[in-house]
């Protein structure tokens, strides 16, 4: 409900999330466009909503600790108020332990006021007993130590363990837990990357190249996109550097008919037309004919004329006519970007993984009668999960002898320990700074 006080809209956010499956960056954009909301509350606000759900975990350990009743067992409410004052305690140092207390208990007369003496009680004893606070033996539960520590789901950190061993895998599940960056693509049919590098350092804007993507820069510390200077001109758009690097390794060419589906919101159909210099035909489908005006938009605001779009399941329908090169982008448990999507890690179960992966198949399957002889069909998600990557580019290169793998790492020597063995796209939060991703290459023979 409309707040000015950015705890009691936190609140409100973070139960509907929690509650009714909503997503938080859709319910923050709309409490922040209401207004009433001014000055340093708005990234009060944020941080509150990204930081509890980031820390989710943590926190219900640590409730669990004080608390006679896990956090499970506890009403929704009373939860989450409890989330909001522990994250302000441990987290926020510029937020003083009264002010955190107090504030929490203030709105639980509000919202649960049978509860606000409990909450006080269990506030007051995170403070004093913080450094007293009992994490399992890393030794003897690895899973556990780094679930509690680092905030994720038993499950999914176990299959981090199995895939890269426990030292890695607990770099990666703090590096996950951490705020990502704000990542940049230079529109370089309107300006070159030292021009827009310049044009920030002349608003006092922080910002650096990036150290693989020829086109990316970051900025530091995030900030609102539409406030950048350049941002309605059509400078730039957002997109990480691991997405870009997946359309490089596609290697669009100008004058070629390509088709990319699972489109939306449109950062990759925007960086192949790009590439190839806006000339030639993208088409961009997705299955929600909702999402489609949003690729447009950020293709007039670009000067993008070349891409077209339709609404298409790629699951069910095969696209029609024969393209030079088709970028798959598979909807996948997004398990490598549990930064910008913290909600995600608590919803996301193994047997999603499961589904997800035979719709996968069918994507790939139906993408692949559509490619022209010698051309080339780039799979991609943004997920961490074997089953999701490697095993479905196995899975299809064994019932399809027409297609062959392309090495990564012989197109391309310059990025270094971004492949894996077999030359496929792999990208990891805590080894290169940016989202974790998958591509792999295909060529029709």
């Amino acid at each position: 409900m409309p707040s000015s006080d950015p705890r009691r809209t936190a609140y409100d956010i973070l139960l509907r999330v929690e509650g009714e499956r909503l997503f938080a960056d859709v319910l923050l954009d709309k409490a922040l466009t209401r207004g009433e909301l001014q000055g340093p509350d708005r990234g009060l606000l944020t941080e509150l909503v990204y930081g509890v759900l980031r820390r989710q975990g943590t926190l219900d350990h640590v409730i669990g600790q004080f608390s006679s009743r896990p956090a499970k067992k506890l009403d929704p409410q009373v939860r989450m108020l409890l989330r909001l004052g522990i994250y302000q305690l441990l987290y926020l140092d510029r937020v003083p332990t009264f002010a955190a207390v107090n504030e929490t208990v203030q709105l639980a007369k509000e919202v649960a006021p049978h509860a606000a003496g409990f909450i006080n009680a269990i506030l007051r004893r995170t403070d004093r007993e913080r450094d007293a606070i009992a994490w399992p033996d890393p030794k003897l539960d690895p899973a556990g130590y780094i679930a509690a520590v680092h905030s994720h789901p038993r499950w999914l950190v176990e299959s981090w363990i199995e895939q890269l061993g426990y030292e890695e895998a607990e770099r990666l599940a703090r590096a996950m837990s951490e705020p990502p960056p704000l990542t940049l693509r230079v529109n370089t049919l309107r300006i070159d990357r030292a021009g827009l590098l310049g044009l920030f350092a002349e608003h006092g804007i922080s910002a650096e190249a990036t150290r693989f993507a020829s086109h990316g820069v970051t900025v530091t510390p995030s900030r609102p996109i539409a406030e950048l200077p350049g941002f309605a001109e059509g400078l730039f758009t957002v997109q990480d550097e691991s997405s870009q690097l997946a359309v490089c390794l596609l290697a669009p060419c100008p004058g070629e008919t390509i088709l990319d589906l699972c489109a939306a919101p449109g950062g990759k159909s925007t960086y192949l037309a790009q590439l190839m210099e806006n000339h030639g035909t993208v088409l961009a489908c997705d299955i929600s004919a909702n999402k489609l005006p949003r690729i447009r938009e950020t293709a007039d605001r670009l000067g993008l004329s070349c891409i077209t779009t339709q609404a298409l399941d790629a699951a069910k329908v095969p696209p029609a006519g024969h393209f030079d090169r088709i970028l798959v982008d598979a909807p996948c448990s997004a398990l490598g970007v549990l930064r910008r999507n913290p909600e995600g890690k608590w919803r996301v179960t193994p047997a999603d993984v499961a589904n997800l992966a035979a719709s996968q198949k069918r994507i790939l399957r139906n993408a692949s009668q559509a490619v022209k002889p010698g051309g080339f069909l780039l799979y991609s998600t943004c997920s961490t999960s074997l089953a999701e990557d490697e095993e479905i580019v196995d899975d299809f290169l064994s019932e399809n002898s027409g297609f062959v793998l392309e090495n990564g790492r012989e197109l391309h020597p310059e990025w270094g320990d971004l492949f894996t063995e077999r030359g496929m796209l792999r990208s990891w939060p805590h080894r290169h700074g940016m989202d974790g991703f998958f591509a792999a290459l295909l060529k029709k023979r």
